[in-house]
């Protein structure tokens, strides 16, 4: 095992090349396009096998990656915001077609406004479609997860496509010591893909039911895809074992970060969450009890874990980084229907939205959540949702709106 210094699209990379993958369709998005030209430039200078084909859309590269993945071709491909959205339909097509593959998604803010910087709308849009999800915090968990994918996708049990997801700019390009295995290791942990029954091969042609189909069917086979993503739970808790016995690191579908004692929690997924860590060391110093519960498995979302997790806790503050317009923070309604209907009763649960479009959540801001759920649990009562954001940014928005009127108001005198 060799330790190098990685960007977390250098860990991605990395991790498709140990994978073994035959086949990469791509279509370069900023900030996606670092994994591409380093699986390119391997395959060019012959120091990685496979085929490396740009597409001319996210639609038909996502059309192309399930195409190969169901002929038994291990395919990785990565996209990012508007490309995974370019690509929704294809989505939820090649889930049902049951094809296993591994789609890295270095999220980014989704237009309009346009920005490069981060946060989770764009994967979280995703939710639904049929695909697994692992989010990550750090590029060394961004290597070990594509490895975790593969496996889990692959099981027999599961046969389904994962997103690995990490955070543009804080992520895809900070360098971060990783732990790369060797190849041998890894292809004791993941060995080749066998594609078993969804095969398709042109000596032995056949046909799949992905045919226009009456509402009974229909139900039968979206039923037994939400029974595989279910099963998912229990194989990645497995696997979470192996990759540990192999590799000496461990990656529970839910992380928890000093909780053992704790009566408040931060809830988040993604790197963001090392900014938690941090501030919950110095909470903890000023004599705080308080930890941080972070998810690294999204869907299937591992609710069972993270009810036993917050139980007996006084106050949980959801910190999402991303916005479902007209309903709020969309990690805390999975907090939140995962916990009803618990005969105990449950912690307070405060939502709190930041980060978005990559707006820095700073360590004071951390220390104020954690006084407004304390006060919440005092009183008994459930706070409002809120918005992190100051009023210096408040008072910056608006001199820019300003500014953008009067210049609107210069040009209509010149016409």
């Amino acid at each position: 095992m060799k330790r190098r210094l990685l960007t977390g699209n250098g860990a991605a990379a990395w991790a498709a090349r140990l994978a073994g993958v035959d086949y990469v369709p791509a279509f370069p998005i900023t900030p996606q396009t670092e994994i591409i030209e380093s699986l390119a430039n391997w395959i060019d200078r012959g120091e990685m096998p496979g085929r490396l084909v740009t597409l001319e859309s996210e639609h038909s590269m996502l059309t192309a990656a399930g195409a190969a993945a169901a002929t038994g071709v291990r395919v990785f491909s990565a996209t990012s915001s508007q490309g995974l959205l370019y690509a929704m339909e294809m989505l939820y097509t090649v889930s049902g077609w049951r094809a296993p593959f591994v789609l890295v998604n270095v999220s980014r803010g989704l237009s309009s406004p346009i920005t490069l910087e981060p946060d989770h709308n764009d994967i979280l849009a995703a939710r639904d479609s049929g695909f697994l999800q692992i989010h990550c915090a750090t590029c060394q968990e961004v290597l070990d997860s594509v490895l975790l994918a593969y496996r889990l996708g692959e099981d027999n049990r599961v046969r389904l496509p994962v997103l690995v997801n990490m955070d543009g700019f804080y992520l895809s390009f900070t360098r971060e010591p990783v732990e790369v295995p060797e190849a041998e290791a890894v292809a004791a942990f993941l060995p080749s893909f066998q594609a078993g029954e969804i095969r398709f091969r042109a000596s032995a042609p056949e046909s799949q039911a992905v045919a226009v189909l009456g509402g009974g069917p229909y139900s039968y086979f979206r039923y037994e895809t939400h029974l595989a993503a279910r099963i998912a739970i229990q194989v990645y808790d497995e696997l979470a074992d192996v990759f540990e016995q192999s590799f000496g690191r461990r990656h529970a579908a839910v992380e928890c970060y000093r909780c053992e004692d704790a009566d408040y929690l931060f809830v988040m997924i993604g790197s963001f969450a090392t900014k938690a860590r941090a501030a919950v060391d110095s909470l903890r110093e000023a004599g705080w009890s308080i930890g941080l519960l972070r998810p690294r498995l999204f869907r299937p979302f591992p609710e069972a874990q993270v009810r036993r997790l917050l139980a007996g806790r006084r106050a949980v503050a959801v910190i999402d980084q991303n916005l479902s317009f007209g309903a709020g923070g969309v990690l805390y309604a999975e907090l939140a229907a995962a916990l009803y209907g618990e005969k105990a009763a449950p912690p307070v649960l405060a939502s709190f939205v930041g980060g978005l479009g990559g707006r820095d959540i700073p360590p004071e801001e951390f220390y104020e959540i954690a006084r407004l759920i304390r006060d919440a649990a005092e009183r008994g009562e459930t706070p409002p949702p809120r918005l992190l954001y100051t009023e210096a940014e408040l008072r910056e928005t608006r001199k820019l709106q300003a500014i953008a009127k009067v210049e609107r108001a210069g040009l209509g005198a010149k016409s």
